[in-house]
């Protein structure tokens, strides 16, 4: 019984889905707009794929400083960036994925570390030594410079920039 109702189900999903696209008329009609979410990415009659519920941002656009920390006892990678709202996400490792917004004087505490760190004098990779075998390594990327460091050889403005941030 639930086989022959599981069969019905897959059948009727299957004719709807073909009768979204069918027609030569283009409109869709009411059925049309129903089904188009559940196909989105597959073309339709027009041989365009079909919009998805929302555009996908572009990552850089707005950003003000990406700081990707890397290493650890564990390994991990958390990637935080910051856009040039005050606006901030959290993503990989274990650390407290999330979002947030910074205050104005935070933002402006940033943006003043960011300016007073100087990235495009800054090696653009910088290592202890000896290494710090279970320490963390730093990649900021700010204003067209990408600047590379190690927790051990890290410049006291790139410091202060940690600091400015909302916390890993």
């Amino acid at each position: 019984m639930a086989r022959t109702a599981a069969g019905a189900l897959l059948a009727v999903a299957v004719l709807v889905g073909c009768g979204a696209g069918g027609g030569s008329s283009g409109t869709g009609g009411p059925s049309g707009g129903a089904t188009a979410g559940a196909t989105a990415g597959t073309p339709g009659s027009s041989g365009r794929p079909a919009p998805s519920a929302s555009p996908s941002p572009d990552p850089v656009a707005g950003r003000l400083v990406t700081v990707t920390r890397t290493g650890g006892f564990a390994g991990r990678t958390v990637v935080l960036t910051v856009r040039g709202d005050g606006s901030w996400t959290r993503t990989g490792g274990t650390a407290r994925p999330g979002a947030g917004q910074l205050p104005p004087s935070g933002l402006e505490a940033l943006r003043t570390a960011l300016r007073a760190a100087d990235l495009p004098r800054l090696p653009p990779d910088a290592r202890a030594d000896p290494p710090v075998y279970d320490g963390f390594a730093y990649e900021f990327a700010y204003d067209g410079s990408t600047v590379s460091s190690d927790e051990g050889a890290l410049a006291p403005g790139l410091r202060k920039v940690l600091e400015a941030l909302p916390g890993f």
